[in-house]
């Protein structure tokens, strides 16, 4: 999955989705997609991160308590 970072037109490729969608997590790594050799995996923070369309990422994947309306 590619996400961007927030404010640039950078490019990350997510490694583990499942560190993603894991609410509890406040980094993925992911590999900038930058140039035409593969990067090194590095770690970004979730909330610096949105969709390519520059949709923000889904509550339930940053805020383990999203259900209870608290944030």
């Amino acid at each position: 999955m590619l996400l961007q970072l927030k404010g640039t037109s950078d490019l990350v490729k997510i490694v583990e989705i499942e560190e993603l969608l894991d609410p509890n997590s406040d980094v993925v790594h992911g590999q900038d997609q930058e140039g035409q050799e593969e990067q090194e995996p590095d770690t970004f923070k979730k909330e610096d991160l949105v969709f390519p369309s520059g949709e923000v990422l889904p509550r339930c994947w940053l805020d383990a308590n999203y259900r209870s309306g608290n944030a």
